[in-house]
């Protein structure tokens, strides 16, 4: 189905947009990349780094796009989406796909479900990223062996998801289906919930170590690994904690109880506890290798 795509358009030239369309291009999916994004530096450093092949104003994107890929913060994304089908149904193209890639699904699906060229719009977020942004962060083989999500994947159509579905399969990703209520759910467990962890573990150690000097010496690679999504993006991380805010609040309210858990038991000097605590914790391993 690939080689029937001509053009893709990206709108968002970051880690993701910039990644996909980086692998997409190696992969020889479609024959032209073009893009379009709002931060004058992000568009040009795109260009110069050969993402794309030129910037073009949303509306020329929407009209030469086969597939226009909607790779903004969520809290813009809801609102390109709509303006994407409204132009699908204001032109009569029947044809054409949309696809966003953002990491809450709830919101969007619900301000979308009416619209009457829903059906040409394919709800999907590529579980793969790093702590960089920008179109500087875009990598090859970002989403190899990844896990995708189709959310929604009955409220399309089925032959857009099949292309979707191809391009996902042209990056090497696993494709996994679920509603979107149940992907914000379980976002906010295994992404969501890391990051902000790793804030506030980064917050808690430039709290307490007011020489800097001490953080590098002493670092090691599990406090690297640990902190290293205190890097991320706040425009990028703030919308996805407001959107899936109810979701998120019940994970962090079972987080602290477990921090709480620990707290008590090495308080108590309670050696039993505390083993089995971690005893407990390292069934992580039979999931995650």
């Amino acid at each position: 189905m690939g080689n029937q795509i001509k053009t893709i358009g990206i709108v968002g030239l970051g880690l993701i947009g910039g990644s996909m369309a980086v692998g997409l291009r190696a992969r020889g999916y479609a024959s032209r990349f073009i893009g379009t994004d709002k931060n004058p530096l992000n568009a040009e450093a795109a260009c110069r780094l050969g993402l794309v092949d030129c910037m073009v104003s949303l509306e020329a994107c929407i009209d030469e796009s086969d597939i226009i890929v909607v790779s903004v913060p969520v809290s813009a994304a809801a609102g390109i989406i709509q303006t994407v089908l409204d132009s699908f149904k204001a032109r009569g193209y029947t044809d054409k796909i949309v696809m966003d890639v953002c990491s809450t699904k709830s919101q969007i699906a619900e301000r979308l479900k009416y619209h009457p060229c829903r059906k040409r719009y394919v709800a999907t977020h590529p579980m793969a990223g790093t702590e960089h942004s920008g179109p500087w962060a875009a990598m090859p083989g970002l989403f190899d062996g990844r896990a995708c999500i189709i959310a929604d994947q009955d409220e399309s159509d089925p032959a857009a998801v099949r292309v979707v579905e191809d391009l996902y399969r042209a990056l090497n990703m696993r494709i996994v289906y679920m509603t979107s209520d149940s992907h914000d759910v379980h976002t906010a467990y295994v992404s969501h919930l890391s990051h902000v962890s790793s804030f506030a573990l980064a917050l808690t150690v430039l709290d307490k170590e007011r020489d800097e000097k001490h953080i590098f010496d002493l670092a090691s690679g599990g406090f690297s690994s640990t902190v290293r999504l205190a890097k991320s993006n706040a425009d990028m991380w703030v919308p996805i904690f407001m959107q899936n805010r109810d979701n998120l609040l019940r994970v962090v309210d079972t987080y602290i109880e477990k921090m709480t858990a620990f707290r008590e038991a090495i308080a108590g000097f309670d050696e039993d506890r505390t083993r089995e605590l971690i005893e407990e914790a390292n069934r992580i391993k039979k999931i995650i290798r």
